[in-house]
């Protein structure tokens, strides 16, 4: 797929793309819950302890785009529920963008 370009990703100049994501911590189950804030609202499974949330996050981001873990970093938001996680430029070519953006429209059309 071509570059992304929905509210919460961005391009960076060096090929990369930032995600800005809104987690919630504890949920039932992980999956992406639509939009909140201009962000992609994530439910997460983990809590938000010992970084078992942030981990939870980014294998859970690597998997939907089907690119490696080792391509997805946290790269902002440590301790808070919004977050900045970078797919590495190497990644955004093959990276299944249509997936997260058909899970960030989903709740948006179930309303």
């Amino acid at each position: 797929m071509t570059q992304p370009t929905l509210s919460f990703m961005r391009v960076q100049k060096d090929g990369a793309v930032m995600v800005e994501i809104h987690v919630i911590p504890n949920a039932s189950r992980t999956q992406a819950d639509g939009m909140h804030d201009g962000a992609l609202r994530v439910r997460l499974h983990a809590p938000p302890v010992d970084g078992k949330a942030n981990t939870a996050l980014t294998v859970w981001l690597a998997e939907t785009l089907k690119v490696p873990k080792n391509q997805v970093t946290l790269v902002r938001g440590l301790t808070s529920k919004r977050k900045h996680l970078q797919v590495s430029a190497s990644a955004t070519a093959h990276a299944r963008w249509a997936v997260l953006r058909d899970q960030a429209m989903a709740k948006d059309s179930r309303v």
